[in-house]
């Protein structure tokens, strides 16, 4: 690769090998593809969007895969840390350097992208809670993480995701979580092959990114990403309270927006839309 990581970010050096490895498995580069066309793997960085972002200033690099056993400063969504052990999880940063998707239609293809690779390869029912998060049976399974930066004055992305794979329900005891946490090998997913989920989502976010990428998507908002997103949280009708802002609101869910947020009649009749980087769902 041309552009040159600093590696005193990092906790290991960089492997850019077609054998690089996660757990026993190796990660071979999705060939013909375009997310994961690229794959760079550590036992152990701060944090793999810090890692995918310093790919940026190429535009080449699009697609790249950022992989990690373990993360010292893992974050997720309003400063939150993502706590993380070896072998414990799948932590994903995909680097996009050349797309016309905003913040908010990336972070709902992403939330879809996860929860149907982990219904489809570890035959686990899983729910979006807004924005972000994907639960199975209430507790939080997995998270993402979308951010953008101007690069060389185009918008550039890294999607982050971490999946719960191998914690045990001790695990989640050290700390303390805002959400119930749980893990696939938890919810009965045993002996989870990593490497396995791990082409099973990149294959699915490159779907649903070609789906949020289509005109009717970007112009019209009227998006198969946000259908598909509302079949899976099941929030359309409900009624729900949110926290924006350092304040609570409650009203029925009415739909999303791909670009200003979901889409909410208040109690007090009025109806208003709520972006993903303010708000949190309290309770649905």
């Amino acid at each position: 690769m041309t552009s040159k990581v600093n590696k005193k970010r990092c906790l290991t050096p960089l492997i850019p090998r077609k054998d690089a490895r996660i757990g026993s498995k190796v990660v071979i580069p999705r060939k013909d593809a375009r997310i994961g066309s690229k794959v760079v793997v550590f036992q152990s960085t701060a944090s793999t969007n810090d890692i995918a972002w310093e790919y940026a200033s190429n535009a080449d690099n699009d697609g790249l895969c950022v992989l990690t056993e373990s993360q010292t400063k893992g974050r997720g969504r309003r400063g939150r840390m993502w706590f993380s052990e070896p072998g414990q999880s799948i932590l994903c940063s995909v680097l996009l350097t050349k797309t016309n998707i905003e913040a908010e239609l990336l972070t709902l293809a992403a939330a879809v992208a996860t929860a149907e690779a982990i219904s489809a390869f570890c035959n686990l029912p899983c729910r979006i809670k807004w924005p972000n998060d994907i639960l199975i049976r209430n507790q939080k399974a997995a998270g993402i993480l979308v951010e953008k930066r101007n690069i060389k004055s185009k918008p550039c992305f890294v999607v982050g995701i971490g999946i719960n794979c191998n914690q045990t329900r001790e695990t989640f005891q050290e700390y303390n979580l805002n959400l119930p946490a749980t893990s696939l090998a938890i919810e009965g997913s045993q002996g989870i092959d990593r490497t396995g989920l791990i082409c099973e989502l990149l294959a699915k976010l490159e779907e649903w990114l070609d789906k949020a990428n289509r005109p009717s998507s970007i112009n019209n908002r009227q998006s198969p990403v946000v259908d598909r997103w509302l079949e899976l949280s099941g929030m359309l009708g409900r009624h729900i309270t949110l926290e924006c802002d350092g304040q609570r609101f409650s009203g029925f869910c009415r739909g999303v927006d791909p670009v200003e947020g979901l889409i909410v009649h208040l109690d007090n009749s009025l109806v208003r839309m709520f972006g993903a980087a303010q708000t949190s769902i309290a309770y649905d």
